[in-house]
């Protein structure tokens, strides 16, 4: 009876630092939110001149008709899902339409058009430490590494069926290579030549750099963590001698990254709204 109550007072100190590491990515998004305050309150102080102006009206009508592809995309999942699963795709619906959703957010970052002002000669380009944080920006790609490891570990074993494998496997994988090559455009472009018009490169190269990374990493934290619970719920199921540790890892991990998803879509939507300037500095 003694180890009984031990084994159950470790699986609950367990659960709970497993799921530090979620709350500490929500607390890392909420910090973002500083850099995105200041990034948008040097813009509204700033005078941009007619190109930046023109670069900012051109940026957000490109943002939102992309975005709007990610609908479309979106109910081609709910058919997909429908030919795939049939009755079952109902509970599918949802998760189809907001990948779409997220999906459309990536193409519309990585296809954003080059500004069209004057290039800082010799060239000048940023560092990545000053468009986000790198620990999000790793934590991303780790979240992408470890979902498709699961994924694919479980789908070797046979406890996934072939089209949730691929599904599990190629979407966080394509989410992550349209993140990566927006944030290298991102990275790469040389500064404007006009003093007033780089605040407004930074903002647009910081809104682009947070809205590629969290929509990432929701479609990685989703299904990391659905995949977890079905690995822990699996493993409990197994007969083993002593305490098993390991399905309350599972599970309490898997609850860890649904919530920290769900966070992090719910920072998402802060970085929606595109960049803009209302010209402080001329009102007053």
């Amino acid at each position: 009876m003694h180890t009984w109550s031990v084994g159950r007072l470790i699986a609950v100190v367990l659960f709970i630092a497993v799921l530090v590491p979620g709350v500490l990515l929500s607390r890392a998004w909420w910090l973002a939110a500083n850099r995105r305050a200041v990034a948008s309150a040097a813009v509204d102080f700033a005078t941009p001149t007619d190109a930046g102006t023109a670069v900012l009206r051109r940026q957000a009508q490109h943002g939102r008709r992309v975005r709007r592809l990610g609908w479309l995309l979106g109910l081609i999942g709910i058919v997909v899902s429908v030919v795939l699963f049939a009755e079952a795709s109902v509970f599918l619906w949802l998760p189809a339409l907001v990948v779409g959703l997220l999906v459309g957010v990536l193409l519309a970052e990585v296809t954003r058009p080059r500004p069209r002002w004057e290039l800082a000669s010799p060239a000048r380009r940023p560092r990545r430490g000053e468009q986000v944080s790198p620990w999000l920006l790793w934590t991303m790609r780790a979240v992408v590494v470890a979902e498709l490891v699961t994924g694919a570990l479980l789908w070797s074993s046979d406890h996934l069926d072939d089209a949730v494998g691929w599904v599990a496997v190629v979407v966080p994988l394509v989410a992550w290579l349209l993140a990566e090559g927006a944030l290298l455009r991102a990275l790469v472009r040389p500064l404007p030549a006009e003093g007033a018009d780089v605040p407004v490169d930074e903002a647009l190269r910081t809104w682009t750099a947070h809205l590629v990374i969290a929509a990432t990493s929701v479609l990685a934290l989703l299904p990391l963590g659905t995949l977890l619970l079905v690995a822990g719920i699996e493993r409990g199921d197994v007969v083993t001698p002593g305490f098993d540790l390991l399905p309350v890892a599972l599970v309490a991990g898997g609850f860890s990254a649904l919530a920290a998803g769900i966070a992090v879509a719910g920072f998402l939507l802060t970085w929606l709204r595109p960049v803009r300037s209302s010209q402080r500095a001329l009102a007053g």
